[in-house]
């Protein structure tokens, strides 16, 4: 985790929709590559460690340790889609789990929450990305699928009165952000389209209703990579007091955000395995 996290703030949030449930040493929590069945009977869940330790397991070999106070799972209930890896109890162990309808239940009493998990997803993304350059994977063929995280209008009534900064244009080819410079916005993708790189690699395509640039405002660290402009293209800035603001205010802002991140995330992870 990270300076930002609070195990205390993350026990609160988890008990406020939640309770323990018990797994004894050795016991699955949930399986490599699992997807809920079914929508009525079966539900993607996220995990918080009450006590004991977890272990995350790839390909039959661990590859991370959770330990108490610590969560994890996020990515599925965030992005509906299969675990990139299981969860065994490493011993004796209780957790608390919410699946996606009580996570948001929970956010709508602690939004606040919300950043903490942001911060953990981009610390998480950090060290992946550093990984994946170790192995040589951050070159990707073809295009990644473009996720529209917003629609216009959406966008509008969410930054109306806190975002007031106009949009900005850039002509085809112009830079907007540097990897490793200081960054102070983020950016929603209103026109057009923008390629983003790390250490020189392309790494993802941003069309209209895709959002960049939000890793630094949470950890106030340096850019993760650099965002050039593909085609002329049209961005809504947003700063990070209207950032922090946006997410406690609006629950539907910050499950997005999260969603977004937790997406880039998973699509990053999956190449290390």
């Amino acid at each position: 985790m990270n300076s930002l996290y609070d195990p205390a703030v993350a026990l609160a949030f988890f008990k406020s929709a939640g309770s323990p449930e018990k797994y004894p040493q050795g016991a699955n929590i949930f399986r490599e590559n699992e997807k809920a069945r079914s929508i009525l009977l079966q539900r993607d869940k996220m995990y918080y460690v009450f006590d004991g330790e977890v272990s995350l397991v790839a390909k039959k070999k661990a590859i991370a340790s959770v330990k108490k106070g610590e969560v994890f799972g996020e990515l599925a209930p965030l992005t509906h889609a299969p675990r990139t890896a299981g969860a065994v109890a490493k011993t004796a162990c209780r957790v608390i789990a919410l699946d996606d309808r009580e996570f948001r239940a929970a956010l709508l009493r602690r939004p606040a929450f919300a950043l903490m998990l942001m911060s953990v997803m981009v610390a998480r993304l950090r060290h992946t990305i550093v990984s994946l350059h170790a192995e040589g994977k951050l070159s990707v063929s073809g295009a990644w699928k473009e996720a529209a995280v917003f629609d216009k209008r959406q966008l509008a009534d969410l930054v109306q009165g806190l975002a007031n900064d106009p949009p900005l244009y850039f002509d085809r080819g112009a830079v907007i952000i540097k990897e490793g410079s200081t960054g102070v916005r983020m950016y929603t993708v209103l026109e057009g389209r923008v390629e983003v790189t790390i250490e020189g690699s392309k790494v993802e395509r941003i069309g209209p209703g895709g959002v960049f640039g939000e890793a630094a405002l949470l950890d106030q660290a340096t850019r993760l990579a650099s965002v050039q402009a593909e085609t002329d293209c049209a961005l809504q800035p947003i700063g990070r007091t209207a950032f922090l603001e946006l997410v406690k205010v609006s629950p539907a802002f910050a499950q997005k955000m999260l969603a977004n991140l937790a997406q880039r995330l998973r699509l990053l992870a999956a190449r290390l395995n």
